[in-house]
């Protein structure tokens, strides 16, 4: 278990807030409980986000013609949907939903080239609202597989998420266990799949990212 990048700059401002507050409640009250009360407010703080930002050592072992969750959460939404912003026809869509207590590493769900990538500034709605595939601030990511098939992953900010970071860009090359992004607190990905892609999760599954089998093709 480590830290991930996009936390050090959070925990250690974090950390410094922390030590004034504590330092400024023994100073200015004479009260010992107020001063112990700070104190471990501040720890409980750091503590949340120490656990928000941890990032765990997984190990893909999915086979051939697997594709792997992208991220930790809740499996929310498995239907037949028109993807109108790239593939522009029908495709088997399944969306995870993260709360702020997952991992919020993004794992590449299939080796392959980025062919697309776009990020769309948008709105902060709840990320288990619908229009949020479409109005929230998100990001689009396709992956083409060696097969030529192509797998659509889609980073959504939710409500209370107000930072998405992306590591790839058009023409990358990925492995599964690669992080293609993070998503800074509550969140959302959708995964668009080609139709006759055999779904391997139901809703209201519990995925674990880069080790759970979502889907095979």
């Amino acid at each position: 278990m480590t830290i991930h990048k996009e936390g050090y700059k959070i925990l250690g401002i974090t950390l410094l807030v922390s030590t004034i507050l504590t330092g400024a409640s023994a100073l200015l009250f004479s009260s010992n409980l107020i001063w112990i009360l700070t104190a471990s407010a501040c720890f409980i703080v750091f503590i949340l986000f120490l656990q928000f930002f941890r990032l765990p050592h997984r190990t893909n072992r999915s086979l051939d013609g697997e594709l792997v969750a992208p991220c930790d959460g809740k499996v929310v939404v498995i239907e037949e949907v028109e993807e109108t912003e790239y593939f522009k026809d029908k495709r088997i869509q399944v969306s995870i939903f993260m709360s702020p207590l997952n991992v919020h590493a993004n794992w590449t769900a299939v080796d392959g080239e980025v062919t697309f990538f776009k990020y769309h500034p948008g709105l902060f709605l709840v990320a288990w609202h619908p229009k949020s595939s479409t109005e929230n601030e998100r990001t689009t990511v396709v992956v083409k597989a060696s097969n030529n098939k192509e797998v659509l992953m889609r980073q959504i900010a939710g409500a209370v998420a107000r930072r998405i970071v992306w590591y790839v860009d058009k023409g990358s090359r990925l492995k599964k266990g690669d992080q293609f992004g993070f998503i800074k607190f509550g969140s959302r990905i959708d995964l668009f799949f080609p139709l006759g892609t055999e779904i391997k999760v139901n809703i209201g599954d519990v995925t674990v990212g880069n080790e759970t089998v979502i889907a095979k093709w």
